[in-house]
């Protein structure tokens, strides 16, 4: 899954790819280096972001969406998310030809299961602490597994019963929203505690703040490495998506972890 954040406040590449132009450029060059999901969005999710209006967030990411939709190999070399926790824009970005929902609310709101249901869209439930403004207010967990687990748990029941069938769903555990360091790398160490869902788990480590407390650097380029190598180590701790802003070294890392694992 190659990020497209057609934002101006995103926390690694904020403003590079707002220009419709720009980002469909650079979405062209992901999917030529293997990209299978383009991840589009317009509202940052940093931690303390505000929130953007929704006829903002709609006016960055339908352009981009509709002209994705329309690229050759749409649906059958890859497809199309929408990252967003608005319903609207969800619905919206369906519409214009996007595939799945990737609500990092973990598709809370009711409205968002009717656009998942109604849209018959691929939806990912993601982890969060509260909200990307205050996630990261000394999140605290009696046991971050455990809990992490349950609420994923307690989403896709939802979900089921509001009629959005389970292969339809991927789970991601949410590092970095509303974790601390411990608490991220706690989640990774055990990331085949979620295998028993029975669905595609998604990791999203790309150039994450953690990744400066283990490498002792707070340069966003010091990041890239250290995110392949968390690709290879989840990949054979059974993830199967992962949400990465360099797709060609991340695919790369992918294929020789399979090659080695006999995948």
């Amino acid at each position: 899954m190659g990020v497209l954040n057609v934002t101006p406040d995103s926390f690694s590449d904020g403003g590079r790819w707002v220009d419709l132009d720009s980002a469909l450029a650079h979405a062209r060059e992901m999917i030529a280096q293997g990209a299978e999901i383009v991840d589009v969005g317009g509202e940052s999710t940093r931690p303390g972001a505000d929130p953007v209006a929704e006829s903002d967030e709609l006016r960055r990411v339908l352009p981009v969406i509709e002209r994705l939709a329309a690229f050759p190999g749409h649906g059958k070399k890859f497809v199309i998310s929408v990252d967003t926790m608005k319903p609207a824009v969800a619905l919206a970005g369906i519409r214009a030809g996007a595939d799945i929902i990737n609500d990092v609310g973990g598709l809370r709101d009711e409205a968002m299961l009717r656009a998942a249901k109604e849209t018959g869209a691929g939806v990912v439930i993601m982890h969060m602490l509260g909200e990307p403004r205050t996630m990261q207010t000394q999140p605290r967990y009696t046991d971050v597994v455990g809990e992490v687990r349950e609420f994923l748990c307690q989403c896709m029941e939802r979900c089921l019963r509001f009629g959005v069938s389970a292969t339809r769903i991927a789970l991601d555990p949410g590092i970095g929203f509303g974790k601390t360091v411990e608490h991220n790398l706690t989640l990774l160490r055990r990331l085949s505690d979620f295998a028993d869902f029975g669905r595609p788990i998604l990791v999203g480590v790309s150039r994450k703040g953690f990744i400066a407390h283990a490498v002792g650097s707070e340069k966003i380029e010091d990041r890239a490495c250290p995110t392949v190598a968390m690709t290879s180590f989840c990949r054979e701790r059974g993830a199967r998506i992962f949400r990465v802003h360099d797709a060609k070294p991340n695919v790369e890392a992918l294929r020789m972890t399979e090659a080695i694992l006999g995948a």
